[in-house]
């Protein structure tokens, strides 16, 4: 079975950055490469949102909420993808869910949390 997994998450202040990362296992490399990759959140008490896409294409799309603070990148050789979080906001507190996609099917990892407090 496909798996995601996430890491990066934490405690940071207000202005701060948080890098977060999502590994793809039990798949070769070839097979990453064609896997839509997106970075959702869920807020306390909120739906589940999306923040970042990369495409297998290559093309990347962020959030308006985030724009120009957040940013999706990929190393396929590393089966990874990450969400580069800076100027971080009380707001941007949220479980953070990988999800990989290809065809009909997707793959969510278990979520990191991210809090942003002073």
């Amino acid at each position: 079975q496909v798996q995601f997994v996430e890491s990066g998450g934490g405690l940071v202040q207000p202005g701060g950055s948080l890098r977060l990362s999502c590994t793809g296992s039990r798949m070769i490399l070839s097979t990453f490469t064609m896997y839509t990759m997106g970075w959702y959140r869920q807020a306390p008490g909120k739906e589940r949102e999306l923040v970042a896409t990369f495409t297998s294409g290559g093309n990347t799309n962020v959030a308006d909420a985030v724009k120009g603070r957040f940013t999706i990148s990929k190393n396929n050789s590393k089966k990874t993808v990450y969400l580069q979080m800076n100027s971080l906001k009380p707001e941007d507190t949220a479980v953070y869910y990988c999800r990989g996609s290809i065809g009909e099917r997707d793959y969510w990892g278990q979520g990191t949390q991210v809090t942003v407090s002073s």
